[in-house]
C-alpha cells in the first residue's frame, strides 16, 4: 500500500469516527420521527450543523472523499424541510443549513467540471437563503453563479449578480472579496479602471476592522487571494512583470491547507511566466500545479492547466516541455 494513501486512511478514520459515533447515538430515532412528518428536533439540527462544519472543515485533500458525505447531509435536510414540522425559528435554521450544504456541494461539482450540476445546486441554495431570510448568505451564493461565469470565460455575466451581491452585503470580508471577484470579471473584460476601482475597495475592506466574525462563506478570504487574484487582473490587462510579483507574493502567503487553490496560483503563475518566456521556470511550477490538481481530484483545476498546452508548443524544444504535454493530453477529463 502506498504510504501516502495509509496516512489518509488513519485520518480519514480518526476525522469521521467521530461523526459516525454521534449519528449512531443521536440521530436514528429522531430522524425517523422528524421524516414522518412529527415535530424536528432542534438538538437533530444542531447535530447536523456541526456535523457539515466539521466535514467542510477538513483539509482540501480529504474534502474530496467526503462529498457523498455531503449529498446524503442535504438530502436528510431537503426532507426534513419537505416531510417535517418544525417552529419558524428551526425552518430558519434548516434552511440556512440547506443552502450552505447546496453551495459545498455544488462546489464540489463545480471542481469535477460538472457546471450545470453546480448551477443547479447553487439555484437550490440561493432558493433556500431567500426562503431564510439571509441575503448575506445569497450574496455569497451570488457570488458563486459570478466565479463560475469568470472560469467559463463569460465575465459579461458575472457584473451583474455580484454588483446586486455588493448591495446586500455589510460586512467588510464579504465585501473585499465581492470586490476582487468584479475586479476579475472587468478586468477579463478589459475595463482597466473599472478593475483598479473594485481592486482598491478588495484592499481597503479588507484592511477594515469589524465587531463581527467574517461570514462562512468568505471566512477564507485573505491577503493572498487578494495578491493572486490582482496578479491575474494585471495579467488579463497586459501588465505582466507586475502580475508576476503580486502571483509570487500570493503564493508565498497562502497557507498549506488550502492546496486547490495554491494548484489554482500556481497555474496563473505558469501563464505569467510564459510570458516573459521564462520557459524552464514555467514548466517546474506547472509540473507542480498539475500534481497538486491530481492529487486532491480537482478536475477543473487538471482543465486550466491544460489550457497552457498551446502556450508550450512553441518551446517543445526544452527538456520537459514535451513529456509535459503528454501528461496533460492524457490526464482525466471532466465526466
Amino acid at each position: 500500500m502506498d504510504p501516502r494513501r495509509r496516512t489518509f486512511m488513519t485520518f480519514s478514520a480518526l476525522a469521521l469516527a467521530g461523526l459516525s459515533a454521534q449519528w449512531a447515538t443521536l440521530e436514528p430515532d429522531r430522524l425517523t420521527v422528524a421524516l414522518d412528518g412529527r415535530q424536528v428536533d432542534a438538538e437533530l439540527v444542531d447535530w447536523l450543523e456541526d456535523t457539515s462544519t466539521r466535514l467542510t472543515a477538513l483539509p482540501t485533500e480529504q474534502r474530496q472523499h467526503t462529498a457523498k458525505l455531503m449529498d446524503a447531509q442535504l438530502d436528510v435536510v431537503t426532507d426534513l424541510l419537505e416531510n417535517g414540522r418544525y417552529t419558524e425559528p428551526v425552518g430558519r435554521q434548516l434552511h440556512v443549513l440547506a443552502a450552505t450544504l447546496a453551495s459545498t456541494c455544488g462546489w464540489h461539482s463545480f471542481d469535477q467540471g460538472q457546471h450545470f450540476a453546480a448551477g443547479k445546486l447553487w439555484n437550490a441554495a440561493l432558493t433556500n437563503a431567500h426562503a431564510a431570510r439571509d441575503r448575506g448568505l445569497g450574496a455569497g451564493i451570488l457570488s458563486d453563479f459570478a466565479y463560475q461565469s469568470i472560469w467559463l470565460t463569460q465575465p459579461a455575466a458575472a457584473v451583474g449578480p455580484l454588483t446586486q451581491a455588493l448591495i446586500h452585503t455589510r460586512h467588510p470580508t464579504a465585501r473585499s472579496l465581492l470586490h476582487l471577484r468584479r475586479a476579475r470579471a472587468h478586468a477579463a473584460l478589459g475595463v482597466a479602471t473599472d478593475c483598479h476601482r473594485d481592486l482598491a475597495a478588495a484592499e481597503a475592506a479588507l484592511l477594515a476592522d469589524s465587531p463581527d466574525p467574517a461570514p462562512t462563506w468568505c471566512r477564507w478570504m485573505s491577503t493572498a487571494d487578494l495578491a493572486v487574484d490582482s496578479g491575474q487582473c494585471m495579467l488579463d490587462l497586459g501588465r505582466t512583470d507586475e502580475a508576476h510579483a503580486r502571483i509570487d507574493e500570493g503564493i508565498t502567503l497562502l497557507p498549506r491547507s488550502r492546496d486547490k487553490t495554491r494548484g489554482i496560483f500556481l497555474t496563473y503563475e505558469a501563464r505569467s511566466l510564459l510570458r516573459v518566456r521564462e520557459v524552464e521556470q514555467a514548466l517546474a511550477v506547472t509540473n507542480q500545479s498539475l500534481d497538486l490538481a491530481s492529487r486532491i481530484g480537482a478536475e477543473r483545476c487538471v482543465a486550466l492547466v491544460r489550457e497552457l498546452i498551446p502556450a508550450f508548443r512553441p518551446y517543445r524544444q526544452v527538456d520537459g516541455v514535451t513529456d509535459l504535454m503528454d501528461r496533460l493530453r492524457t490526464a482525466p477529463r471532466p465526466s
